[in-house]
């Protein structure tokens, strides 16, 4: 239902949005599945989504690192077209919010898609001005949040989808060092 409401936030569902999802369904689900998945999804996309209720639903039933999984996959439909709508953005961030993601979880999560010069520094969740021991503190602390270890019990998909994060976290890191000359 949240990929439809992503899907849906710019008034136009687009081929390369659908693929994304597919994609993502048959790696979750097995060919089978997703062919029934694509189907419920076609129908939702003319329905209005009850975005509150439904994130309401996953937040108290889906542990945190799942939830920053999921609005990871939310993110990666809204760049699947290669062109972000500001629309999808605000559903994006109206879905964190609505799934308890604090807004630092959700600039680093939107860091990782949407690059910009404060990229490193947000995807570590800290200012710019931080110092080097900030800087390594934070590294710690999102290495440890997204370590694909924490999802590992959910299969081979969740785990790859996390490891994809952790490798960003450490890029962001080194990205920081470089910039500073960090040892």
């Amino acid at each position: 239902m949240l990929s439809a409401a992503v899907m849906k936030a710019d008034g136009k569902v687009l081929k390369s949005e659908l693929d994304y999802v597919k994609k993502f369904f048959t790696q979750q689900f097995g060919t089978q599945n997703t062919a029934s998945q694509m189907k419920v999804l076609q129908e939702l996309l003319k329905k209005d989504i009850p975005v509150r209720q439904i994130c309401e639903q996953i937040r108290y039933n889906m542990e945190h690192p799942l939830r920053l999984q999921l609005l990871h996959y939310l993110y990666g439909i809204s760049k699947a077209d290669g062109h972000v709508d500001k629309t999808e953005v605000e559903i994006i961030e109206q879905i964190a919010y609505y799934l308890g993601i604090s807004g630092k979880d959700m600039a680093s999560i939107k860091a990782m898609f949407y690059k910009e010069t404060a990229s490193a520094y947000k995807i570590l969740e800290i200012e710019k001005g931080a110092t080097d021991s900030e800087v390594k503190k934070a590294y710690r602390r999102m290495a440890v949040k997204h370590h694909p270890d924490k999802v590992s019990h959910l299969g081979d998909e969740f785990r790859k989808a996390a490891k994809e994060k952790f490798l960003m976290v450490q890029e962001a890191y080194e990205n920081i060092k470089k910039e500073r000359g960090m040892s």
